[in-house]
């Protein structure tokens, strides 16, 4: 009796094993069909924050500035950042705005946070002249699996390219900006930064769209500070549709702005993202405080075609004190009421808390279908 009885016990532990391994090979299975793509909007490293990440013996450490989404950011498989300003290094000098410049250990820290898409294409990509340009690609240079998007070594390199394979799936990235403050490209080299120019963008969406299963644009636009998309972001976001872009990355205007679908005449649609706002800045005005988190997860159907399965915006929260210290970005949700107290800006008009925040949020219209 007691040899049946273990034999019995035996039985149901193999077959409890048998279940869980089969159950283990099914979530690895869905893992190797979803893709997780997380995208944020502008890192913009004022002077206030290089002071702050300066040690006393001159070293920077930027990292603790993202340690409160690192886990979310790092557990992507895709994650593209809009690296506002030049991170040329020292040679260049380190300034704010309007004309930037910072240590090349901000990119070390963005690796380290768990990013490896990083678009430099903005109006402040000439800031310090096309040798600061080239610095930075130098700096991405000597990194591994970093996809640098918007800036360019040579009219060769501009046509090679962006694909980033995940789980057997291509995605393809291109980028551009509205302008460069005024600044003009070197006119032997108008290939060194990507502007908003329908006829050679539509050149290079097609030549793209033939080599990947999925693309993505970042577009650096709109009006700075103003929560609904302009007359432009309209327009361009139609033109993108139609040349079968999937999903479109925008940045620029500093605040958050609509996620929208764009209906194709054809009935199908593109998911466009207009303004993710801030990621993290020591600008003075609260609404600028709060920036989004894109997070999409594709699929693959059998025959090959991939969707995008579903997708959110997740509120970010950027954190500073009075005495220009403590800089950090939070997810909004572990954003704390004591750590709003303690915001350089709480009082300023209102009074700073969660909640105001979600008010804001909550007040840019269209985050659904």
């Amino acid at each position: 009796m007691r040899q049946n009885n273990s034999q019995s016990r035996l039985r149901i532990l193999c077959v409890f094993f048998v279940f869980l391994l089969f159950d283990c090979a099914t979530i690895k299975k869905y893992d190797r069909r979803t893709i997780n793509i997380i995208a944020v909007g502008d890192n913009l490293i004022h002077k206030a924050l290089i002071t702050y990440a300066e040690n006393e013996t001159g070293e920077f450490n930027f990292k603790p500035f993202y340690r409160g989404i690192r886990d979310v950011v790092s557990a992507a498989d895709i994650a593209f950042i809009n690296q506002e300003t030049l991170i040329a290094g020292e040679a260049f000098g380190y300034s704010g705005y309007p004309q930037f410049n910072g240590p090349e250990q901000i990119g070390d820290a963005l690796i380290w946070t768990g990013f490896n898409v990083v678009n430099h294409a903005s109006n402040h990509s000439m800031d310090k002249g096309e040798a600061a340009v080239f610095a930075v690609m130098d700096y991405w240079k000597t990194k591994k699996n970093i996809t640098t998007l918007g800036i360019h070594r040579s009219e060769e390199e501009r046509k090679k390219p962006r694909i980033i394979i995940s789980k057997g799936v291509k995605i393809g990235f291109l980028s551009y900006t509205y302008g460069l403050n005024g600044m003009s490209l070197p006119d032997d080299k108008p290939w060194l930064v990507s502007l908003i120019d329908k006829k050679i963008m539509a050149k290079e969406i097609d030549a793209l769209r033939a080599k990947c299963d999925f693309l993505i644009v970042s577009m650096h636009w709109g009006k700075e500070y103003e929560h609904t998309p302009n007359a432009t972001q309209e327009e361009l976001a139609v033109f993108l549709a139609e040349r079968g872009v999937d999903l479109v990355i925008g940045h620029h205007p500093h605040v958050l702005q609509p996620v929208r679908w764009i209906e194709r005449k054809n009935g199908s649609r593109m998911l466009c993202y207009f303004s993710l706002g801030n990621l993290i800045s020591a600008q003075n005005e609260t609404p600028r405080m709060l920036g989004g988190m894109m997070s999409v997860k594709l699929n693959k159907t059998k025959e090959g075609a991939v969707y995008i399965k579903n997708y959110a915006l997740i509120p970010l929260v950027t954190h500073y004190e009075r005495d220009s210290s403590g800089f950090r970005v939070e997810l909004l949700e572990n954003y704390s009421n004591l750590s709003a107290e303690r915001h350089a800006l709480n009082r300023q008009n209102t009074p700073l808390t969660p909640e105001y925040f979600h008010t804001i949020f909550n007040s840019v219209d269209s985050f659904s279908d």
